[in-house]
């Protein structure tokens, strides 16, 4: 099929095309090899609302600021097609090739991206609103101060993604592997992070507030600065995070590892570390007043100056740990073993 005859069908309108296509649907789209060829097309500003481009063939197709509001784009191929300023809410792109496309300034609210392929496609100050993404490829893909709030990200994976200055707020990343991503300044309010790979990631100055970290690999993952208030990190791991001058107060770190942590002059107040593991943690400087440190293992962790004015320390183990001018006043240290290896004697 020559590449004229599309185009001259879509410049009639999209209700001939459609027409054409419903026709035809049968014969075009038996196999992948018979795609409808748009490739490299100049549809700049065109007029495609509702359109049925499913299965086409749009690969480097010049597509700035065309209306594809609602349009049906499932398993369409927009291999460094380029989206950018196009309006695609609610346009369905299940399973869509859009490799290396440009969509910065795009909008896409509410559009339906599952099993979409996106790897290093440019989403840069793009609107996702309520967006699906389901288990989409987002690989080094930049979404850099892209408005995401309460867009579905379940099992997508964003590894090496760049998602800086982003609004994630309500957002799900349940089972997201967000492996070496980079989040930092991200409004991630009350955002699900649950089962989630974060290793390694980089998230400096993130607002985390209220939101789900549990049982999230969070290994080594760079912190500084975040807002962690009331978040809910229970059996995480945040095995070596630098979590230096965050803020966790009120944060639920339940069972959490937190071996090697970096937590200098960390806001800890009324954090709850029940049984969690803070063996060789840095704490110096942190404020740990009214913290719940019940059964937590703070063996070689180093508490200099940290003050515990109110913490609950019942049966936590001490052992090893540097307490140089700690505050421990009106600390409960009932059953706790102390540095030296004794339990707590009143």
């Amino acid at each position: 099929m020559k590449t004229a005859q599309p185009m001259g069908l879509l410049a009639q309108g999209v209700t001939t095309w459609n027409d054409w296509r419903s026709q035809a649907e049968t014969g075009i789209n038996a196999s992948p090899s018979r795609r409808i060829n748009l490739r490299e097309a100049p549809l700049k500003r065109a007029q495609l609302r509702a359109v049925n481009l499913s299965l086409v063939d749009c690969c480097m197709a010049d597509l700035r600021y065309a209306d594809l509001g609602h349009a049906d784009l499932r398993e369409a191929l927009f291999y460094t097609a380029n989206l950018s300023y196009a309006h695609l809410d609610y346009a369905n792109l299940t399973g869509a090739d859009l490799r290396e496309a440009s969509l910065h300034d795009s909008h896409l609210r509410g559009a339906l991206l599952n099993a979409a392929v996106l790897t290093t496609a440019d989403l840069t100050r793009s609107v996702l609103r309520e967006a699906q993404l389901k288990q989409a490829d987002l690989r080094q893909a930049s979404l850099s101060q892209a408005d995401a709030c309460m867009v579905q990200l379940t099992e997508a994976n964003l590894a090496g993604a760049d998602l800086s200055g982003a609004i994630l707020y309500t957002a799900d990343l349940g089972r997201c592997n967000l492996a070496s991503a980079t989040l930092n300044q991200a409004d991630l309010r009350e955002a699900n992070f649950a089962m989630t790979t974060l290793q390694d990631a980089v998230m400096h100055g993130v607002d985390l507030t209220a939101a789900v970290c549990s049982a999230a690999n969070m290994i080594g993952a760079a912190l500084h600065g975040a807002n962690l208030t009331i978040a809910n990190l229970s059996l995480t791991n945040l095995c070596m995070a630098n979590l230096s001058r965050a803020c966790l107060e009120g944060t639920t770190l339940i069972g959490a590892n937190l071996i090697g942590a970096n937590l200098h002059q960390a806001r800890l107040r009324h954090a709850n570390f029940e049984n969690a593991d803070l063996r060789e943690a840095i704490l110096r400087g942190a404020d740990l007043r009214d913290a719940n440190l019940r059964f937590a293992d703070l063996k070689m962790a180093n508490l200099s100056e940290t003050n515990l004015k109110g913490a609950n320390l019942t049966g936590a183990d001490l052992s090893h740990a540097s307490v140089w001018n700690a505050n421990i006043k009106e600390a409960c240290l009932i059953d706790a073993v102390m540095p030296d290896g004794t339990l707590f004697s009143p």
